[in-house]
């Protein structure tokens, strides 16, 4: 049964890694599907492909809160 478990890594500014294949259930009851290896899900709210990222958190400056890159 453990084979049946899938290991969710938690990054501390970027994506949720979902390593094996996912179903996500969005808010409105639609289900997306990735067959990846390791799928990455967007928390930043930034992505044109949510609920997967693509890396729209990258272009975040650090610094003062609220402030980012044009």
């Amino acid at each position: 049964m453990a084979e049946d478990r899938r290991r969710v890594v938690v990054t501390g500014e970027g994506p949720i890694l979902v390593h094996g294949p996912v179903d996500v259930e969005m808010p409105d009851g639609t289900r997306v599907q990735s067959d990846r290896a390791v799928t990455a899900l967007c928390m930043c709210g930034r992505s044109r492909r949510r609920p997967f990222c693509d890396t729209s958190h990258r272009r975040r400056v650090r610094g003062k809160e609220g402030e980012e890159d044009p």
